[in-house]
């Protein structure tokens, strides 16, 4: 346990912060399987219209730095490719 008071307060602060984060990431999981989802589907234009929707999520998260940025543009670039190879 923490003993100084700044120390139990990082500690309050640290838990706090982690329990954002983690709904953070899971909005982001949540944005890219929908993606996946769709894509799957067969639709084109729910897919492309699904990935806009994900892009701005997927860049809110890594702007804020919950992921790194190139993680964020690895995830646009692939489900991007995905959809442009769909017939």
């Amino acid at each position: 346990m923490a003993n100084s008071k700044q120390a139990r307060h990082r500690a309050r602060q640290s838990t706090v912060r982690n329990a954002h984060n983690s709904a953070q990431r899971s909005r982001l999981r949540t944005a890219i399987k929908s993606v996946r989802k769709a894509i799957e589907a067969g639709d084109k234009n729910a897919a492309m219209e699904t990935l806009s929707r994900a892009t701005g999520v997927i860049d809110s998260i890594a702007d804020k730095k919950v992921v790194h940025k190139n993680t964020a543009s690895r995830n646009k670039s692939r489900l991007a490719a995905a959809i442009k190879s769909m017939g």
